[in-house]
């Protein structure tokens, strides 16, 4: 696709998702720094529903980097993998606390250092905490979307974000943070597409093939 072609497609989403914005409940950017690594593998709605006891126990990184990784884990639990979110967690909050002074650092390569956070988690925090969008977080819809339109042949997350970040200007990256996310979850759904609805079909390769 041309940029051209690129910005209309993002542009037809805004118009489509006009109250897209992160699923995710936080008041703080430590809080959305957990409640991102506890949702891989894991439903937003599952880890919202999750996070309130977390925090109700655990309010600060000195309360998490303290607290005994047995009661983390049972504290986890719903949000699955508990035992590897545990230890990531606490050993992040450890950091945070030691290195940071409880702030979470502002820059892709000092989250991407703590444990547990990738470069997708390190994009949302970036974005959705300070407002400040370095890239494309590639989740599974992301993925998805970028694979049926054509931006992307590529199947590794960081790969198709390179991919995207190529043809999708800057201005347009908070955009398309939330608005793949919204479309993937509404319409371009994995098992049963709404195609017949769906308000970009005309630039889908895969429906130009079923066609």
């Amino acid at each position: 696709m041309k940029k051209e072609e690129v910005i209309k497609l993002v542009e037809t989403l805004k118009d489509t998702y006009k109250d897209a914005k992160c699923s995710l409940d936080f008041t703080t950017p430590f809080e959305l720094l957990v409640a991102v690594i506890l949702s891989a593998q894991c439903t937003d709605e599952r880890v919202n529903k999750t996070t309130p006891t977390i925090f109700a126990k655990c309010a600060t990184p000195k309360q998490f980097a303290d607290i005994d990784i047995k009661e983390l884990e049972e504290l986890l639990h719903p949000c699955g993998f508990y035992k590897n979110k545990a230890k990531n967690i606490k050993a992040t909050a450890k950091i945070i606390h030691e290195k940071y002074n409880d702030e979470v650092p502002q820059t892709m390569e000092e989250l991407m250092k703590l444990p547990g956070v990738g470069r997708k988690t390190a994009n949302v925090v970036m974005l959705e905490a300070f407002d400040n969008p370095q890239g494309i977080a590639v989740d599974t819809h992301c993925k998805r979307i970028a694979n049926k339109i054509g931006l992307s042949k590529e199947s590794e997350p960081e790969k198709i974000e390179m991919d995207l970040l190529k043809i999708i200007p800057k201005e347009y990256y908070k955009d398309v943070n939330h608005i793949f996310i919204w479309h993937g979850r509404n319409t371009c759904i994995a098992r049963n597409p709404k195609c017949e609805q769906c308000s970009v079909k005309k630039y889908c390769k895969e429906n130009a093939k079923n066609e």
